[in-house]
């Protein structure tokens, strides 16, 4: 990483940092949902990057050692578990045609006991909520939209009625991709009751993270469901978190995702591949008038690590994964962990736990995106003592220098310059900020008045 430019170049003018000038400019203020359910980004580990559908309880509670051990101190504290824990054959990233999912009576999706073996006698993920809580971290579940196919098969009721639950799902609403649910017709007599049973459930476990699938893809047709699910967890009376997974959700319907969820996906499934790393630079810098007030666009998982049942590492090189990191946290998307935590290295557990790079995505206000040159992109946040924060991107193929005005960023002429990735300060800079950056790099900086 190269040192600033610190021209001594002095601009005519200037402002207090982070002031309304026109590049900084805060969003207009909106009404506030009190209490905040997530007031900051969720930061935690999920299983899906590492374990695809097979994860044990076992396995569960060794990440979840590891995670409160490594990663709690720095603020990641929800464990999920992710896709088909109620499946008892799941192998793989692949789906069965015909899954036989473990449930109740009234078509609830329960652990399958040989892979969690704690859930008998009815317990369900009580045994292993309690376990990971005790570690001081929080736990999250994934489910898929709608009612098990499984339970229509078996004539099954929803609880604490006479309904057949083949009455009020929609078989016609169905995954593309995943053969195990069908959609919830919420026109239907019993279709919120359904909702209402399958939450007060996971309440019942001490849940308090759920990620729900198939929901905000295509998100008109789903509506319906996502004010059910929202409204199912109210009446628990347990603060439980709602991901909506996967995008991408459209940015017309932002107003509607933040009031019924704290998280919802801006695109599909993230891996590590530049590609993909490039795109959500564009869905970011869409869905930035949406960043806060306990609504969170979420850019996916950090593949990080050791992903894809152990057989491979990562494919993002040191700088990409700094830029990924970086992108995450001036963007303020959650921070969810998706490398299996048994092998942490340092390299990557300090990428992860970097203590000043956590406070731009945890403490920040006024994220926005600049626009300033092609392969170059400009992110600028608020730091709580009004300081500024910067992010500088090379999304090119060749190292370059990158660089912005502070006039055009509404900043003061001449700025002390501190390395958020290096802790160092690095000194002044008049006039314009700039680093030279390697291909697919980034850069980001504090700056404070002089």
């Amino acid at each position: 990483m190269t040192p600033l430019n610190t021209n001594r170049r002095t601009l005519l003018g200037g402002a207090a940092l982070l002031s309304a000038a026109p590049g900084v400019a805060l969003s207009k203020p909106r009404a506030r949902k009190s209490p905040l359910l997530a007031p900051t980004p969720p930061m935690g580990w999920n299983s899906w990057n590492s374990f695809a559908t097979t994860i044990t309880e076992a396995q569960t509670l060794e990440q979840a050692r590891i995670m409160a051990r490594e990663l709690l101190p720095a603020g990641y504290d929800i464990l999920t578990v992710d896709i088909q824990w109620y499946e008892p054959s799941a192998s793989s990233y692949q789906y069965a045609a015909k899954p036989i999912p473990t449930m109740d009576a009234h078509g609830r999706l329960l652990p399958a006991l040989n892979r969690f073996p704690s859930a008998t006698d009815g317990k369900g993920f009580r045994p292993l909520a309690d376990k990971v809580r005790a570690l001081g971290l929080r736990f999250g579940v994934h489910l898929m939209r709608g009612a098990p196919r499984l339970a229509v098969e078996r004539g099954l009721k929803v609880k604490g009625t006479n309904i057949a639950i083949a009455d009020i799902v929609d078989r016609d609403s169905v995954c593309s991709w995943n053969p195990d649910m069908y959609g919830v017709d919420m026109r239907k007599p019993g279709a919120q009751a359904y909702y209402d049973s399958v939450f007060a459930l996971l309440a019942s476990w001490g849940v308090d993270f759920v990620k729900v699938d198939d929901l905000s893809r295509p998100y008109d047709a789903h509506m319906a469901e996502i004010e059910a699910i929202h409204r199912a967890i109210g009446r628990t009376g347990r603060p439980m978190i709602l991901s909506m997974s996967p995008g991408e959700t459209p940015v017309l319907r932002g107003e509607h995702a933040r009031r019924h969820a704290q998280m919802w996906r801006i695109s599909d499934d993230f891996w590590d591949d530049w590609k993909m790393l490039d795109a959500q630079f564009t869905r970011l810098e869409n869905w930035s008038p949406y960043i806060g007030e306990g609504g969170w666009p979420d850019a996916d998982m950090l593949p990080l690590g050791r992903l894809a049942l152990g057989e491979r590492d990562t494919k993002f090189t040191p700088d990409e994964q700094r830029t990924l990191m970086t992108l995450w946290s001036i963007a303020r998307s959650p921070l969810i962990m998706g490398g299996d935590l048994r092998h942490l290295d340092a390299p990557t557990k300090s990428l992860l736990t970097n203590p000043e790079v956590i406070a731009v995505n945890q403490t920040s206000s006024a994220n926005r995106p600049h626009f300033v040159e092609d392969d170059v992109r400009v992110w600028t946040a608020r730091a709580s003592n009004r300081d500024a924060y910067l992010a500088l991107f090379n999304t090119g193929d060749k190292p370059r220098t990158v660089g912005v005005s502070l006039g055009l960023l509404g900043l003061p002429a001449s700025v002390r310059v501190r390395d958020l990735w290096s802790r160092n300060d690095i000194g002044r800079a008049g006039g314009r900020v700039q680093a030279d950056l390697p291909p697919h790099g980034a850069g980001l900086y504090r700056l404070s008045a002089v």
